[in-house]
């Protein structure tokens, strides 16, 4: 029995390779930036992180489902992070067994450094393709994300590693 080849627009990129092309263009460009900003030990895992947490801290388990990453693989960023003196664990007020990830004075100024970069990497981008489309661009990027996660809602949940349903 032969395999039929998937049915694909050579024309066009898939939205897909599209989105993620992209997303890795950005994320390797804010690394790029922070190594020549002076920040040498900012790896692309890192983003991780610093797409993540806020300034008032977040538990890892939390900031591993924002990321779409499991918690052992948040885990070990942000291990390696603290031995950077880029992040620093502490107690959960709320929950003793807890810690909570917050920034170090160091990892504060790196953080800073790049959501300042990314404000100027916006405005280029605004300027690049005009106010309005640049608008559009995220308007429809966010609505795109919204209509999946409505998508999601509707169909029996189905999971992801195993391929089958799971209710």
């Amino acid at each position: 029995m032969s395999r039929g080849q998937p049915e694909r627009r050579l024309d066009r990129k898939p939205l897909i390779a599209l989105v993620e092309r992209a997303n890795r263009a950005l994320q390797t460009d804010m690394v790029r930036r922070a190594q020549a900003d002076g920040h040498t030990e900012v790896k692309m895992a890192h983003n991780s992180v610093f797409g993540t947490l806020h300034a008032e801290g977040a538990r890892a388990a939390d900031m591993a489902v924002r990321a779409g990453i499991t918690r052992q693989s948040m885990g070990e960023v942000i291990r390696d992070m603290v031995g950077l003196d880029l992040l620093e664990m502490r107690s959960d007020p709320g929950d003793g067994r807890a810690k909570v990830v917050t920034y170090s004075e160091h990892g504060l100024a790196v953080a800073s450094d790049g959501f300042r970069y990314l404000g100027q990497l916006e405005r280029r981008f605004a300027e690049e393709f005009g106010e309005h489309e640049y608008e559009v661009v995220r308007d429809v990027l966010a609505r795109l994300v919204d209509v999946l996660d409505r998508f999601a809602e509707e169909e029996p949940q189905v999971s992801p590693s195993a391929g089958g349903r799971v209710g």
